[in-house]
């Protein structure tokens, strides 16, 4: 049920979640998804979900399993690409793409979402260039999504896979006024700097990732640790042991598409 408040009329409350990294994440996900929408509430539920298969890359089979799980349209980022079978999903499921890679890319990078019961979502998924590959600006291809999307879908959220802190929120500055909420990921690092922006954004530098909490980023540390001891290269391994849920929880309102407020959400799982 909505949170209903009575001076600004009603609100949809969103959980988005950061980077879900292999089985561990898509295991503690399903597990705890139901129950966390139970307890606070939760309308819908949004995630990045490109590295949910082995750590790099999603599949075919795990996005089913995450939307089989509860998670009702999914993100990506660099690492969608990996494995093959995932493009008639990107083609035709609640799975977007970076927005900003050139024009003959497989999938959608943005798409309009009718969930029963609530208005029409927009949901944007953009991707930075700073340390990152050098693909087409973040920043024209949100100034061009804007002016495609409907007037009357009020209700705009952007995932902003980037590296850079300061081109997440020089976006972010950009969008204020024009979206419901840019949230930031790809550093599997949850940030401590959730508010709303003057003009009613929702923002996040990033949401931090779901999956093994002994970790570094999800992967297990001693390869890690050998590879910036020695500088050579390692193979890196999903990590073991209790998982971790992060992202945010954000009220927006319907009828104006403007935040009323946003927090970053952390959970342990067994």
């Amino acid at each position: 049920m909505r949170v209903q408040w009575s001076r600004k009329g009603v609100f949809v409350r969103i959980l988005f979640l950061g980077d879900i990294v292999g089985r561990p994440g898509r295991v503690a996900v399903k597990r705890n998804l139901a129950d966390v929408r139970k307890k606070k509430g939760i309308d819908l539920v949004l995630a990045n979900g490109e590295n949910a298969s082995g750590g790099l890359g999603l599949s075919a089979k795990s996005s089913r399993e995450l939307f089989g799980g509860g998670v009702d349209a999914m993100t990506s980022g660099n690492h969608i690409w990996k494995f093959r079978d995932i493009i008639p999903v990107l083609e035709n499921g609640k799975l977007l793409r970076p927005a900003n890679y050139p024009g003959n890319a497989a999938g959608r990078g943005w798409a309009v979402f009718e969930f029963e019961g609530f208005p029409p979502v927009a949901l944007i998924n953009l991707q930075g260039r700073t340390y990152m590959s050098p693909i087409d600006c973040p920043f024209a291809a949100l100034e061009r999504i804007l002016k495609e999307i409907p007037e009357n879908v009020r209700i705009r959220i952007v995932d902003f896979h980037a590296e850079a802190t300061s081109e997440k929120l020089a976006l972010a500055w950009m969008a204020d006024g024009n979206v419901s909420a840019l949230l930031g990921t790809h550093t599997h690092v949850q940030t401590n700097d959730a508010h709303v922006f003057p003009q009613g954004m929702a923002y996040v530098t990033d949401l931090g990732m779901c999956g093994p909490r002994n970790s570094c980023l999800g992967m297990a540390p001693g390869p890690i640790i050998r590879r910036f001891v020695t500088g050579l290269p390692q193979q890196f391994r999903i990590a073991s042991g209790p998982s971790i849920l992060q992202g945010a929880i954000f009220d927006l309102d319907e009828s104006s598409g403007k935040a009323e407020s946003i927090s970053v959400w952390s959970m342990h799982t067994a």
